[in-house]
């Protein structure tokens, strides 16, 4: 079964909303360049509410150490998503969480590349100059299809919708598909009927 995270979140309506329609996992930014960027204090008030079932995952940008290690054991974090230029070396240093590395696809990438990382995860997002992820812009799938082998799961994101989930689940074999901006009414407020009628259709897929 394909899982869902649904990025982004805010605040508790909208995580429970989520939860409710079937997610696995919900994304917080704590990157303060991000409009919806979420202080640690509410992000930690949501997290005592939601089941445990549900991964708590932090989105970081270039932070320092301590300050994601403070936020992830402050907010209950169970999955560090770094979503910036972090090395191999940064991203192996958090032993106690699962980390989930982001990659902006432009023009393709190399196996290479990607196997500098040892993550529990990866995450492949749209690339664009002037925002760092939750831009709503697909990329091409098929610049990636050539890595479905990976032992690591794979986290789809970009631009995904009820629309064109079941194609891009069709050419990427993603384990996790991610939303955000395309679930929205405006940045950082989700439309919840949105959100059932996505993962609707990632059922389907």
């Amino acid at each position: 079964m394909i899982k869902v995270k649904i990025c982004g979140i805010t605040n508790l309506e909208d995580a429970l909303a989520s939860v409710e329609a079937g997610c696995q996992a919900i994304g917080f930014v704590f990157y303060r360049g991000s409009c919806r960027y979420i202080d640690p204090r509410k992000a930690a008030a949501i997290s005592r509410n939601l089941p445990k079932y549900v991964s708590k995952i932090g989105v970081f940008v270039n932070a320092p150490k301590r300050r994601v290690e403070h936020i992830a054991k402050f907010c209950g974090l169970d999955i560090l998503q770094f979503h910036g230029e972090e090395t191999p070396k940064y991203c192996s240093s958090f032993k106690k969480y699962k980390i989930v590395k982001s990659f902006r696809i432009k023009d393709g990438i190399s196996k290479e590349d990607l196997l500098k990382y040892k993550p529990f995860a990866y995450l492949f997002d749209s690339f664009t100059h002037n925002q760092v992820g939750g831009s709503g812009k697909k990329f091409d799938w098929k610049l990636i299809r050539h890595l479905s082998g990976l032992s690591q799961p794979i986290f789809l994101a970009g631009g995904l919708n009820a629309q064109n989930v079941k194609e891009a689940i069709r050419v990427v074999h993603p384990a996790w598909v991610d939303a955000c901006s395309s679930i929205e009414v405006s940045p950082g407020k989700k439309d919840h009927a949105k959100i059932r009628e996505f993962i609707r259709a990632v059922r389907k897929s």
